[in-house]
C-alpha cells in the first residue's frame, strides 16, 4: 500500500498545494488509513527534523547573502567580471556568466543572483542588441551555478539529511560549479561569435586592478568560509556566523551603501526565506521517516538493481528521476525526498555519498531554470517583464549544455571527489 503515499503526494502537488502541506498531509493520510502510528509521532518528527545544529547555517548564510546583495556588491562584481572577459567575443554575455559565478560564490542563492545580476545586466544586454530570448535565458541559467558553488544551501540540506560532512560537500562543489560555468561560457562564446555580437575594449591593467580592489572585500567571503573550514578554524555552521559578521562590517564600514532601515528590511526578508526552507525540511523529515518505516529505500534499491546490473544504466536512471523531479519541485524538496531514497542504492554500488550529493545538487540547479516550474524562470519573468512561456525557448540550449555537464559529473567521480580527498 506504500504506493498510495506517493499517489497522495503527486495528486496534491499537481493540485498546486504547497509542497510542505503536500508532504505532511500525504503522510498523515497514509498513517491514519494504513498504520497504527499515533499522530503525535508525526508532530515529533516534524520538530526533530529541524532540531539539528548544522541547520543553523541556513538562516545565517541567507542573511549574509542578502546583506551583500543590498550593500552594493553586485555592481562591483559586474565591473570586475567585465574587466576580466569583456573584450572577448560576446564579452557582455561572458561578463554575465562570470558575475553570476562570483556572486553565487558569495550568496549561495540562485534567485538572489537572478535579481542582483539580472537587474543590471539585462538592460545592458538589450542595449547592446543581444537577442532577447538569449539574454534572459543566459541570466536565468547562469544564476543556477550559485546552488553548486559554496556556500550552497543545497549542500547543507543534503549533509543534514544524509549525515554527510557539509565541509567536504562544500569543497566537492567547487570543481563541478566551475565546470558548469565554463560550459556555459563556451556555448555563449560560440553563439556570440557566430552572431558577430559586439565586444568591448580590453581593460587596462590599472582598471582591472581598481575593480579587483573594489570587489576584493566582497570576494573575501568565500575565501573566509572555505579557508576557515579547511584550516579547521571553524565548522560550516560557525563559518555561516562569521560570514554574517563579515558581511555587516564590509557593508557598513567599507561600502557604506546600506541604511539601518534597509538592514532591518533585509533581516525580515531573510527570516521569510529561512522560514520557507525550514518548513520544507520539517515536513520532509516526517515524510522521509514514514518511507524509512515502510522500507521504501530498500525496495527502490532492489527495483533499480533488478532493472539492470549495469552501474551506468542505474546512474542514468537516477539522473532521469532527478531531472524530471526538478521540473516540478524545488531543489530543496528534491533533496529532502530523494536523498534518503537513493543513498542506500549508491552505497550498494560502491559510490561515495559526497558524489551522490553533488549529483543531486547539480540536477537541482538544472531544475531551477527548466520549464514548466523552474523557479528562476518566474524570478526572471518579473525582471524581464515577459511571460514564462516566452522565456522558455531561451533556456533550452543551456539545459542541453547542463545535461552534458551533469553526465560528466556523474561518470567522472574525480571531478567531485578529488578536492575533498586532497584537502580532508
Amino acid at each position: 500500500m506504500i504506493e498510495l503515499l506517493f499517489i497522495f503526494l503527486a495528486v496534491l502537488i499537481l493540485a498546486s498545494v504547497p509542497i510542505y502541506v503536500a508532504l505532511v498531509f500525504s503522510t498523515v493520510i497514509f498513517c491514519v488509513l494504513f498504520t497504527s502510528i499515533p499522530l503525535e509521532a508525526i508532530v515529533q518528527r516534524v520538530f526533530s527534523g529541524i532540531d539539528k545544529f548544522a541547520l543553523l547555517a541556513v538562516p545565517l548564510f541567507i542573511f549574509a547573502a542578502n546583506i551583500m546583495r543590498q550593500g552594493g556588491l553586485s555592481r562591483r562584481i559586474i565591473d570586475l567580471a567585465r574587466a576580466m572577459v569583456g573584450h572577448l567575443p560576446g564579452g557582455l554575455a561572458l561578463t554575465t556568466i562570470v558575475s553570476c559565478m562570483l556572486f553565487g560564490a558569495v550568496s549561495g542563492s540562485s534567485p538572489a543572483t537572478v535579481v542582483a545580476i539580472g537587474a543590471i545586466m539585462l538592460p545592458a544586454l538589450r542595449e547592446a542588441h543581444y537577442p532577447a530570448h538569449f539574454s534572459v535565458g543566459l541570466i536565468t541559467s547562469s544564476a543556477s551555478v550559485a546552488l553548486i558553488i559554496p556556500p550552497s544551501i543545497g549542500m547543507i540540506v543534503y549533509g543534514v539529511v544524509t549525515s554527510t560532512s557539509v565541509g567536504a560537500l562544500f569543497i566537492a562543489g567547487i570543481v563541478p560549479g566551475v565546470l558548469f560555468g565554463l560550459a556555459f561560457m563556451v556555448h555563449t562564446w560560440l553563439f556570440c561569435r557566430r552572431k558577430s555580437l559586439p565586444t568591448s575594449e580590453r581593460a587596462s591593467r590599472g582598471f582591472l586592478a581598481r575593480t579587483f580592489k573594489q570587489a576584493g572585500w566582497a570576494l573575501g567571503i568565500p575565501v573566509v568560509i572555505i579557508g576557515g573550514i579547511y584550516g579547521g578554524v571553524f565548522t560550516p555552521t560557525e563559518a555561516a556566523a562569521v560570514a554574517c559578521v563579515y558581511a555587516v562590517i564590509v557593508t557598513f564600514a567599507v561600502y557604506r551603501e546600506m541604511t539601518l532601515r534597509e538592514f532591518f528590511r533585509t533581516a525580515v526578508e531573510s527570516a521569510h526565506g529561512t522560514a520557507q526552507i525550514m518548513i520544507l525540511i520539517a515536513a520532509a523529515s516526517a515524510f522521509s521517516w514514514i518511507m524509512t518505516m515502510e522500507q521504501v529505500p530498500q525496495t527502490l534499491s532492489q527495483a533499480l538493481l533488478t532493472l539492470s546490473d549495469s552501474k551506468v544504466v542505474i546512474l542514468l536512471a537516477v539522473n532521469v528521476i532527478l531531472f524530471l523531479a526538478g521540473m516540478f519541485i524545488d531543489p530543496t524538496s528534491t533533496t529532502l525526498i530523494f536523498a534518503p531514497l537513493l543513498l542506500p542504492l549508491v552505497m550498494k554500488l560502491g559510490m561515495d555519498p559526497i558524489h551522490l550529493g553533488v549529483i543531486i545538487v547539480v540536477n537541482g540547479a538544472i531544475g531551477m531554470f527548466t520549464p514548466p516550474f523552474g523557479f528562476n524562470l518566474f524570478v526572471a519573468s518579473g525582471i524581464a517583464n515577459l511571460s514564462v512561456n516566452k522565456l522558455a525557448p531561451g533556456v533550452l540550449p543551456f539545459i542541453f549544455v547542463s545535461v552534458i555537464v551533469v553526465l560528466l559529473v556523474t561518470f567522472i567521480p574525480e571531478l567531485s571527489l578529488w578536492l575533498p580527498a586532497l584537502l580532508f
